[in-house]
């Protein structure tokens, strides 16, 4: 199959272009908040996880110290570990590639991956959505840290949702039975219930306990069944 002709493909590209736009807004978001052009640049080259840049700079611009910066950015990180021991097991990298797959390892590289319906696709649509939103994501978060103040509040050009967005359409397929739906409404439940009351970060872990402890009890119902 040409890589023209492939559905991961078209997916990761279409992937890359949503959330790789939302880095206008990380990049603006970080300059207001007090950091430099060169750091905001490295952040998004070195951390290169949306959310724990979002994090970090949120603890920044409240005024917390950075040392509270980095242990929301890293628990909020914690949720990639999983990911790549998953896609460890798919995508099989050797050598440089590797360390290559383990930094491209975020949400939408790994969601991409995960709905295709083969393990040749799911390579590409991992490879091609991570990737591209490493290219991206950095070359939009430059042109907002550039634009900075320019830009007025970035909430407002709708960029906060893009990425939400393309990754609810790579999640919907995979809700085909009632469980994943149930599963889906709970976790985001508890997320919204524990925004107000926990540090920034937090919240996703809530939700990944909730899905975790969720899956165990229906694991072992089933082993008192059989």
């Amino acid at each position: 199959m040409r890589l023209s002709q492939s559905p991961a493909v078209k997916t990761g590209l279409s992937i890359s272009v949503a959330t790789g736009l939302y880095g206008i807004s990380f990049g603006a978001l970080a300059v207001s908040s007090g950091l430099t052009f060169w750091q905001t640049v490295a952040l998004s080259a070195l951390m290169f996880t949306g959310g724990s840049q979002f994090a970090f700079i949120g603890v920044i611009a409240g005024g917390g110290a950075g040392s509270a910066a980095f242990g929301a950015a890293t628990l909020l990180g914690v949720r990639n570990i999983i990911y790549g021991v998953q896609m460890n097991a798919m995508a099989r990298p050797r050598g440089w590639r590797k360390a290559a797959a383990a930094h491209v390892t975020i949400d939408e590289s790994t969601a991409t991956a995960i709905v295709q319906p083969d393990l040749a696709e799911s390579r590409r649509g991992f490879w091609t959505a991570g990737v591209g939103i490493f290219i991206l994501w950095n070359v939009f978060t430059m042109a907002g840290a550039l634009l900075g103040d320019a830009l007025g509040d970035p909430k407002a050009w709708g960029l906060d949702g893009a990425a939400v967005a393309a990754f609810l359409a790579l999640l919907w397929p995979r809700l085909k039975s009632r469980q994943p739906v149930a599963i889906a409404i709970v976790c985001a439940l508890a997320t919204v219930l524990v925004v107000p009351f926990v540090p920034p970060g937090v919240p996703i872990l809530v939700a990944a306990l909730v899905a975790g402890v969720w899956g165990w009890v229906g694991h072992r119902a089933e082993e008192n069944k059989a």
